[in-house]
């Protein structure tokens, strides 16, 4: 529902990311899904976010949370430029109770800088990746730089795993503070009709932005190897509206015309239950994931998972033993797993499936969430904040440092 922005509503907490609904990635699925359940629970929720496509309002109530988009100018890589981004965040944040980033964020530290109220939470999803090019050292480099001054101005912050915090560039400022794992919210997407199923053949799939850290290039040669005539490959997500440019081109031409391999384009919340109705067996071959929400979900309906073993990425997998990990980039290993994972029978697959369902169930993320925005003591806010320690100066990027976000 479209409305006048206003311009004295206080809130319970302002969320700040560059992108929002109903932009479709993880991380803003995460923002989404979070708000949306606190302002159920009667909390009151502002997103400020930038405005990524002119056609959306300037300001919307969607689902009970007030969002607030700022123009954008124009785009760097995955980036958008918003000179009046910062500014409207902090706006809003002096009308709110906690201010809740999603990091990684180049405008952060503008957002941060010299501002004494509200209290912080950044929730850190996962080290910038971006593919190699001239400039993406230096975008490396900022982006880290920014989310690493506004974790330490932070009162508390959020990974979806200590494994991913463990094995991020940022570690050290991470584990300096009050550092909580809560795993990402994830909806039970079961319940749907096998309307993409086309014979009796193993169907493997895979959902998400179509882009190059999601590794597609790496499934679609691996499902060739290991395929049977009658197995099919569903790959579902959005390749037009990305961040930084799809890689769709690329995926047709591996799919040679195969007529196993299908795509699907982006899916509504009917379609995607009918999409997890209609596979066998998932898989999220990502060479950089923060945690990997649809292949939880899929798991908590009954379906198996092929995935990377990288930080964040694992942990589900880690956490269930529903699917097998492999080596991100490798096709054989790949195909050898979708190929192990095909004969799996229906009471395994169930009992796993009530395991997952036990360990990223929605209700426990948004209670984690809850408690950590809300749950205060005037002291310990002092305390947090005097202890936050100073990230100093912007560091040079090292080759390490472009080595490794090169590499995932």
């Amino acid at each position: 529902m479209t409305d006048r922005m206003p311009s004295d509503r206080h809130y319970d907490v302002a969320v700040a990311l560059n992108y929002y609904a109903p932009y479709v990635s993880g991380l803003t699925e995460t923002a989404r899904v979070v708000a949306e359940e606190l302002a159920a629970r009667g909390r009151s929720v502002a997103v400020v976010t930038c405005r990524h496509d002119p056609a959306l309002p300037a300001f919307e109530r969607l689902r009970g949370v007030d969002v607030y988009r700022a123009p954008v100018l124009a785009t760097f890589g995955r980036g958008p430029i918003s000179p009046a981004f910062a500014p409207l965040v902090r706006r809003i944040a002096k009308r709110s109770a906690t201010l809740h980033l999603h990091l990684p964020m180049l405008d952060a530290v503008a957002i941060t800088t010299g501002l004494s109220h509200p209290r912080i939470v950044s929730t850190y999803h996962i080290d910038v990746w971006i593919p190699p090019s001239l400039t993406s050292p230096l975008q490396i480099a900022g982006v880290n730089w920014s989310a690493r001054r506004a974790i330490a101005k932070s009162h508390r912050v959020v990974v979806n795993s200590f494994d991913q915090a463990d094995h991020s560039l940022l570690r050290d400022v991470l584990r300096a503070g009050d550092l909580r794992a809560i795993p990402a919210p994830c909806l039970d997407s079961s319940g749907g009709t096998p309307a993409y199923r086309d014979g009796p053949g193993t169907h493997v799939g895979f959902l998400g932005r179509i882009v190059p850290d999601k590794g597609i290039e790496f499934l679609i040669p691996a499902f060739l190897k290991s395929a049977r005539p009658d197995d099919r490959l569903l790959v579902a997500g959005e390749h037009q509206a990305v961040a930084g440019g799809g890689i769709m081109p690329l995926l047709r031409r591996l799919a040679n015309d195969d007529p196993r391999i299908r795509f699907l384009g982006p899916l509504d919340k009917a379609q995607v239950r009918d999409f997890y109705a209609s596979i066998d067996v998932f898989a999220l071959t990502s060479v950089a994931e923060s945690f990997g929400i649809v292949q939880a979900e899929a798991m908590m309906c009954a379906i198996p998972v092929v995935t990377s073993d990288i930080p964040g990425g694992r942990v589900p997998v880690r956490e269930t033993g529903f699917g097998i990990l492999t080596e991100p980039r490798d096709v054989d290993a790949i195909a050898h797993a979708l190929e192990r994972l095909r004969a799996m029978d229906a009471p395994t697959r169930a009992a796993h499936a009530e395991t997952a369902r036990r360990a990223f169930g929605l209700a426990a993320c948004i209670d984690r969430y809850e408690d950590t925005l809300f749950a205060w003591n005037a002291s310990q806010v002092a305390r947090e904040a005097s202890a936050a320690p100073d990230a100093g100066a912007p560091p040079a990027v090292s080759a390490t440092e472009a080595a490794v976000d090169g590499a995932r």
